[in-house]
């Protein structure tokens, strides 16, 4: 078995220096071909590694993000996660991702651990309980620590920090005009409770395209969901809120589902009553994942673009961490991700609509 070898002993091995050995690691110039050539072969050979930790307490760096997502099987944050990592790895970062299953504990858990672990910066979707109790300490006390963060999808305005978001608001009006263009005028929201803000800001924007076309706004024509779990039970009770909001308002022709789940129930609930999708009525739902791809029939959908998302988060983490290293601290920025709508069977025509 070959030894181990450090720095150290491959200096004393090659009667060089622990400097000369390091920089000719890194294919500096400043040291000759020759040496270099020597000690990269030498280094094979014996199948050295750098120490990693030696590494980022020197520097002072890990090299590491933090991601924490609400949830791993969602389409959404999978496509987010892959942005992350398509640019991290790009310049030499790597990724741990911790997951809250929308739990305010695990939030601060997963925060605590990966900042024992010595994380560099964190990118974050607040978890439901978070955003519920508007409780953020964990998240000023790790920007105090000068560990940053970005926030994207759900944002706060109560933590001064960088935010890559879309515009919730203007997306809900969008898919709510394209309805009214077809023709719709008795509309169905199904949102979520308002203490999530991305629910809240498509409601309004529910709420605006109605005023801008002088439809009434109707309360007993949104329905506000509250925690929705996986289970049968749980798409059962939503497809009987849904079914109840049909028995008042038999002339349903549209709704707007301001997630995939809520437009694809929908979609089920429709068929089961015998409506013709998209003669009798138009669903559209939100955020483009498979379930929107593949349900029958092929769900009209917003793009939030979550591979972007993802891109840009990472890029601007990594642009405040290296401005941080040079004691230069740029001001926080909000970065808004276009959104656009991908026409597909459950509305009329083909088109792609950009907002």
């Amino acid at each position: 078995m070959k030894p181990k070898m450090t720095l150290k002993k491959i200096a004393s091995e090659l009667g060089l220096s622990i400097s000369t050995v390091s920089k000719a690691l890194k294919n500096n110039k400043d040291i000759s071909k020759e040496n270099r050539e020597k000690v990269q072969a030498f280094a094979k050979y014996y199948n050295y590694r750098p120490n990693s930790v030696a590494l980022s307490l020197k520097n002072r760096k890990t090299k590491t993000i933090g991601v924490i997502i609400p949830e791993i099987v969602h389409h959404y944050f999978a496509k987010v996660i892959s942005g992350i990592e398509e640019v991290a790895n790009s310049k030499e970062y790597n990724v741990i991702i911790g997951v809250t299953n929308e739990s305010f504990n695990k939030e601060i858990i997963n925060m605590e651990m990966l900042i024992d672990g010595s994380i560099d910066g964190f990118i974050i979707s607040l978890s439901k309980e978070t955003l519920q109790k508007k409780d953020y300490k964990h998240i000023r006390e790790t920007i105090n620590q000068n560990i940053p963060v970005v926030m994207f999808d759900r944002a706060v305005d109560e933590i001064p920090c960088d935010k890559i978001i879309i515009d919730d608001r203007k997306a809900g009006r969008m898919a709510i005009q394209k309805l009214i263009d077809e023709g719709r005028r008795k509309i169905l929201l199904l949102t979520t409770k308002d203490y999530l803000s991305i629910g809240r800001l498509r409601t309004e924007g529910y709420k605006d395209a109605l005023a801008a076309n002088n439809i009434p706004y109707h309360e007993d024509l949104v329905v506000r969901i509250g925690e929705l779990g996986d289970s049968e039970e749980d798409q059962r009770n939503l497809e009987q809120r849904i079914n109840r909001v049909f028995e008042m308002h038999p002339d349903i022709d549209g709704i707007f589902g301001v997630n995939e789940i809520y437009a694809v129930t929908a979609l089920n609930v429709a068929r089961l009553r015998g409506l013709d999708v998209p003669e009798q009525l138009s669903v559209i739902g939100f955020s483009d994942g498979i379930l929107s791809k593949y349900a029958r029939p092929h769900l009209t959908t917003v793009s939030q673009h979550g591979f972007h998302m993802g891109e840009l988060a990472a890029e601007t983490l990594i642009y405040r961490l290296e401005k941080m290293d040079k004691d230069q601290i740029p001001p926080y920025t909000t970065q808004v991700v276009k959104t656009n709508l991908i026409i597909r069977d459950s509305t009329r025509n083909n088109t792609s609509i950009e907002l």
